[in-house]
């Protein structure tokens, strides 16, 4: 795992690790059960309201009865952070590096940890392929890829992740509070913030 110091616009400089422990607690027996929600959008609904969660899309990475859900949002960004900072940060070499990674706000929990969700054309030691084309990353050599150019087509750094405990999404889902998608790469990958839900939620047409 890797620690670095995130410096953002909006003057958030907490200590940031990236989520390797976290993955890792998850054996691959337990990985392979993740059909459920794995994979697909959750999209918050008009019901579910205050600052945390309101008008969210979250891509899922996992969801099992035993460990229950964890996914990250894909629809709120935080700021820039030079990439030469963030390699020299995690021991890393950082001469002559370019460019700048953008962070986004994961979920609530566990705030300070880097998740890097990205295309499946990459994968590092520890890189868990989620499905449709999508994987998640939490060791440090992924960001010497990119650095290098030989990283993922597509990448998204999050902080911090949505957790749930075995049997909490489903209640929030039965309450009306969540509704599930079929995933699509623009809508995790893209730019465009402010589309990103209303598109999400234009996608409750389409069958499972």
């Amino acid at each position: 795992m890797f620690l670095a110091r995130a410096l953002l616009p909006a003057a958030v400089a907490a200590a940031v690790v990236l989520g390797a422990a976290l993955l890792a607690a998850e054996p691959a027996s337990t990985q392979a059960q993740n059909a459920r929600l794995g994979g697909q959008l959750l999209v918050a609904t008009s019901e579910l309201e205050g600052p945390t969660f309101a008008r969210t899309v979250i891509y899922m990475v996992r969801h099992d009865a035993r460990t229950g859900a964890m996914g990250l949002i894909v629809n709120r960004q935080l700021g820039e952070v030079p990439m030469a900072v963030l390699l020299k940060q995690s021991g890393l070499p950082s001469a002559g590096a370019k460019g700048s990674v953008r962070l986004h706000v994961g979920g609530p929990v566990e705030a300070t940890r880097i998740f890097v969700l990205h295309t499946d054309d990459y994968a590092g030691p520890d890189t868990d392929k989620v499905g449709n084309g999508v994987a998640i990353t939490s060791e440090s050599s992924i960001l010497k890829s990119i650095a290098e150019g030989k990283g993922p087509r597509r990448t998204r750094f999050t902080l911090g992740y949505a957790g749930w405990a075995p049997g909490q999404l489903e209640a929030e889902m039965e309450a009306g509070y969540w509704i599930v998608v079929p995933t699509d790469d623009a809508i995790v990958f893209d730019d465009a913030y402010e589309t990103k839900w209303d598109r999400a939620m234009a996608r409750r047409r389409i069958s499972l």
